[in-house]
Parts: structure tokens; C-alpha cells; sequence
């Protein structure tokens, strides 16, 4: 019994180091690469031994993998409980949400597409599945808008990831209090992104060629 108390009693005190861990990382990871990150530089930042790391994450990969996961989950359930006017256009609700999602988590965008190479296999193949349900929202809106003939796109996937790395590009060069601000940041990539899908756009092409 009073093993088991005792080990109840420090399960705060782990998730407490298990969240400074991933922390630790993510700075780290954005600041000098994964590659060039060692456990001990982690276990030095979190203020333990580097063997106490292991307790929380058995390999660096895995803290790696626990960051990625970590941002797509929290990137779907922002999506669900993300709060626009019932009348917005859905393409515009997308550009809106994942411009300002992604701007406040710069250093997790920055692992999240920039360290997709250092995963091994199995990891790869989990954060892509949970990236392949985030473009299946933006898919599906393309799919819907065209066939009311609002959009065009003649390969809805391939548009997806096109608009999906313009616009997650913004936070490597964007910088709050420059000449732009966030709303009027949105409206330009939102009329590029309109531009892009636009029907108008498209017939004019067939017409001039």
C-alpha cells in the first residue's frame, strides 16, 4: 500500500517533468535542429540527469514523435472547436483558422513540416495519417465548393497541399508589429487563395489559350 501511495503521490510531480521535457525540446528542436540535439543538452535544460529522462521518453525519437502528435491533435480539436459566423464562407473559415492557429506556434509548425525527414518509418506513417485528416478538411471543401461551382480545382488532394504550404509558410517570415498586421495578412492570402480555386480564373486560361 504504501508503495502504491507513494507512486501515486509522484504522478503530478511526472507529468510536471514530462511537460518541462517537451518544452525543453521543442526549443531546442526549433533553435538548432533535431539532429543536432542531444538528450543530455534536454535533460540539462529541464534541470535532471540525463538518465531521468528516460523515465518519460525512452529514445529522443520519441519525444520527437510526442511533439508531432501532439500538434495535430491539438490542431484538429482547435479546428472542431473553432468559433466563425455560421454564414462565412467554409474556404475562407480554413484560411482564417490555420493562418492564426499557426501563427501562435511558430517553433511547432517549424518541427512539424521541417523535421517530417528524421522520423523513423512507423512515426512517419502516425503523423502522416493525422496530417492526411487535416487536408481532408480543406479536400473536402474544395470538393463541396466545386461542385456548387464556387471553387475549381481539378485535383482537389494537390490543391490542398499547395494552399496548405503556402500558408503554413507564413510564420518563418512573419513578424507581429511589422507593416502588416494579422487581419490584413489574412485577407491577402485569403484573395490569392480564392484566385487560385477561382472558376473565372480557370475560364479565362481556356479562353486565352
Amino acid at each position: 500500500m504504501a508503495t502504491h501511495a507513494a507512486k501515486t503521490a509522484s504522478r503530478p510531480k511526472g507529468l510536471e517533468t514530462a511537460k518541462r521535457v517537451r518544452k525543453a525540446a521543442l526549443k531546442r528542436f526549433a533553435n538548432a535542429g533535431y539532429a543536432a540535439v542531444s538528450m543530455r543538452e534536454i535533460a540539462a535544460d529541464v534541470g535532471v540527469r540525463p538518465g531521468a529522462l528516460y523515465n518519460h521518453f525512452p529514445t529522443k525519437q520519441d519525444i520527437l514523435k510526442d511533439l508531432m502528435l501532439s500538434h495535430m491533435s491539438e490542431l484538429l480539436a482547435a479546428w472542431e472547436m473553432a468559433d466563425f459566423p455560421d454564414t462565412m464562407d467554409p474556404l475562407e473559415r480554413f484560411v482564417r483558422f490555420h493562418i492564426g492557429y499557426h501563427l501562435e506556434r511558430a517553433d511547432e509548425v517549424f518541427i512539424s513540416y521541417m523535421e517530417l525527414r528524421n522520423l523513423e518509418p512507423d512515426n512517419f506513417k502516425a503523423i502522416e495519417t493525422e496530417r492526411r485528416r487535416y487536408e481532408a478538411i480543406l479536400t473536402s471543401i474544395l470538393e463541396e465548393g466545386a461542385a456548387a461551382r464556387r471553387y475549381k480545382a481539378d485535383d482537389a488532394r494537390v490543391a490542398t497541399r499547395a494552399i496548405i504550404a503556402m500558408l503554413t509558410g507564413i510564420p518563418t517570415w512573419y513578424r507581429e508589429g511589422g507593416r502588416i498586421g494579422k487581419g490584413e495578412l489574412e485577407d491577402l492570402y485569403l484573395t490569392m487563395v480564392r484566385k487560385a480555386v477561382s472558376p473565372e480564373r480557370t475560364d479565362r486560361q481556356t479562353e486565352a489559350g
